[in-house]
């Protein structure tokens, strides 16, 4: 709620784990995004994106030589953004997708994405699709006769929770419901189809090694409100796939298999969620990450694999890991590989499917770049020449480095194949990652630190929330910077229900929402206020989304935070399950909805304790969120304003759970920076205080 296999792009991955720093000028010099990546099956050359201040490139570069580079343009097209390219099996045509300008001069004329084939011999550029609608995740057929894609016909909207809502308006759900589908095009004919039913939304698919059928997650739409109760499905391609006409065809769907079922499995998976379907080389099973997840796109639990045929019951092939594995890819039908979240640092990791045991790993936290966070997707090819090792393609950034494109052969360590940033230079804040014990649990964070801190002096501390609860926060992001530079301490904690500790850590704040979480970050508070000089009587607390929710909760339970922001927060459980448009992530973590058990709502509901609160608390939302509607905003602002508790509260126009518009955004961070320096004042004194031992 709260923020491909081999031979092809790995396209979901530890959405938490990619922190997006700003793009925007940092030390000296531009700092340019490279993203897309895709390996060539024959691991010679990449294919990426990049966006820069001038729009957006298709770049070919071959990883012998990152000198030797091209661009891919569309002939005869201005303002195109590129995205999304994807190789042929056999090398010899790269797919991507392009939104060119419109030739109509109107501004409001929305750009249409299509799918767009070059060819390796001629070096020709050809349109495939003609279609109206939102294109996503588009993926070669082994075979390299189809390319299937995410589709939502005539869409007004990306799908999602994360966007604006449309405006209520005419026959609540059912009015205006969009449906995400796979379709498919021939990339001889160019004819387009559905190859999914109209009453599935699907969030993700995957080809099996025969070209034969499509394995999908999917469930009743809205989309939005139902991921948390999907199931794995597979559809036979060549029975539900007609070439008769040019155009989108239905087909009555005859051949629709479910593969498996979380909400009538035996298994440890029961009632919770899927995501990242793989089919293994030899078609015989499909890999996914099964866990405890609160948002579709913050993937993470363990994996498990499942007979094709959707025979049995699945299987944990990574039981009792101590970290949390994101995102899943085969390398043979006997190993894996995966990346994993442990502690806050990203690792690449082998493994066993039969053995249940590791092969190797490489940790890019700790290895290679302090702080080391995979940016994009991982784009793998299967085997290089004799030496028959994987080689796998991805951008990689850290805090003290820009993102680069890195190439991995085999165990061995990522090796930089672009230069992009060299002209960058970075002035971080000094962080590291602090790790503390609470009521049996380890618990990792990380401490961003002030700019030009004295040891000498003394600080205030600002606690940051991440979203979630599944999730984690990671190494430095643009707002702890912002913090830093303003002469903050930054705690981002991970406590329990976050990733990176293993499956058990996640699913420990299950009916415990604000208790045992909050409890872990009082802790972890107490550690950095034992090793490092920070001013007790000037710490804030801030978070958005679950660490809205957080927040408000937070100052009903504890006077030790002496100023507050809350973004997209929650303050009522109970009326929030009749506002949201996710309504089913909460059943597994409450139990059971609010008519069946509202005693477990109320209990970790802040507006319960609102009589508690004495924190000056500034409340910020955006008028379209669906995940963490307004009116919750409201509700705790009323009742703070009511108290005569100190409040503010900014709603912004035309915004969803995530904020799109820039200036919403500048004003936002505005209004949080003078929140704090205005009830977090500092003493006349503080700049020469001695640190208190």
């Amino acid at each position: 709620m709260l923020l491909k296999r081999s031979l092809a792009a790995l396209t979901l991955f530890c959405s938490t784990l990619i922190t997006v720093r700003a793009i925007a000028q940092r030390g000296m010099g531009y700092m340019h995004a490279p993203g897309g990546i895709a390996l060539s099956p024959d691991a010679t050359t990449v294919a990426w994106t990049l966006r820069s201040r001038d729009g957006s490139t298709l770049h070919l570069t071959s990883v012998s030589s990152s000198t030797d580079d091209k661009t891919i343009a569309i002939p005869n097209a201005t303002g195109c953004a590129y995205s999304s390219p994807i190789w042929s099996p056999d090398d010899a045509t790269l797919a991507f997708l392009a939104a060119c300008a419109p030739a109509s001069a109107d501004p409001t004329v929305p750009r249409q994405s299509q799918i767009y084939l070059w060819s390796k011999s001629t070096g020709d550029v050809r349109q495939l699709t003609h279609l109206t609608g939102d294109i996503n995740q588009p993926a070669w057929s082994p075979d390299g006769k189809s390319i299937a894609f995410l589709f939502v016909e005539n869409a007004t909207r990306t799908a999602g929770a994360l966007d604006a809502m449309k405006p209520w308006s005419g026959v609540i759900g059912e009015d205006g419901v969009e449906v995400q589908r796979v379709s498919a095009v021939d990339v001889a004919t160019g004819n387009d189809n559905f190859v999914t039913p109209a009453n599935l939304h699907v969030y993700e698919f995957d080809w099996s090694p025969s070209s034969r059928n499509i394995a999908f997650i999917a469930a009743n739409p809205p989309g939005e409100n139902n991921w948390w109760v999907a199931k794995l499905y597979s559809v036979d391609f060549t029975r539900n796939i007609s070439q008769t006409n040019g155009n989108t065809h239905d087909r009555v769907n005859e051949e629709l298999h479910t593969v498996f079922d979380p909400g009538t499995t035996h298994s440890a998976l029961h009632g919770l969620q899927i995501a990242v379907p793989r089919w293994s080389p030899d078609g015989s099973r499909i890999a996914f990450i099964g866990g405890l997840m609160s948002d579709q796109g913050s993937t993470g639990g363990d994996v498990w694999t499942i007979a094709s045929s959707g025979k049995g019951e699945p299987t944990d092939i990574t039981p009792n890991i101590d970290g949390t594995p994101c995102f899943e890819t085969w390398i043979t039908d006997h190993e894996l590989g995966f990346v994993e979240d442990r502690s806050g640092h990203t690792r690449l990791v082998d493994w066993n499917p039969d053995t249940k045991k590791e092969i190797g790993s490489t940790d890019l936290g700790e290895v290679y770049l302090s702080g080391g966070e995979i940016k994009d997707a991982i784009s793998v090819a299967g085997r290089s020449g004799s030496s028959q090792e994987p080689v796998a393609a991805f951008v990689l950034r850290s805090p003290n480095k820009p993102a680069e494109i890195y190439i991995q052969t085999g165990a061995y360590a990522p090796q930089q194949l672009t230069h992009l940033n060299d002209a960058v230079q970075l002035h971080p804040p000094r962080f590291e990652s602090i790790e503390w014990e609470n009521e049996g649990f380890h618990v990792q964070g990380w401490l961003t630190f002030p700019k030009d801190y004295d040891a000498s002096k003394t600080y205030p501390l600002i606690v940051e929330v991440h979203g979630g609860p599944s999730s984690s926060a990671g190494p430095p992001s643009t707002a702890s910077d912002m913090w830093s530079q303003h002469g903050y301490f930054v705690l981002n904690p991970n406590p329990r229900g976050s990733f990176g500790q293993g499956e058990k850590f996640v699913q420990a704040n299950r009916k415990d929402f604000g208790y045992g979480d909050l409890r872990d970050i009082l802790k972890g508070m107490d550690t950095v206020e034992a090793k490092y000089p920070i001013d007790k009587s000037r710490e804030g607390i801030t978070g958005w989304s679950y660490g809205g929710f957080m927040t408000m909760f937070a100052v009903t339970q504890t006077h030790r935070f002496r100023a507050a922001v809350a973004g997209a927060g929650l303050s009522d459980w109970l009326s929030y399950y009749g506002e949201n448009s996710i309504d089913q992530w909460m059943i597994p973590f409450f139990g059971a909805s609010v008519y069946d058990d509202p005693a477990v709502y109320a209990k970790s509901s802040a507006i319960t304790y609102i009589k508690n609160v004495k924190t000056p608390t500034l409340v910020i939302v955006g008028d379209r969120d669906g995940e963490c509607p307004a009116p919750q905003s409201f509700e705790f602002w009323h009742a703070l304003r009511d108290l005569g508790v100190k409040t503010e509260l900014v709603v912004y126009p035309d915004e969803g759970h995530g904020f799109r518009n820039p200036a919403h955004i500048a004003d936002r961070n505005e209004r949080m920076i003078k929140w704090f320096a205005d009830n977090m004042p500092a003493p006349s004194s503080s700049n020469t205080q001695t640190a208190q031992k």
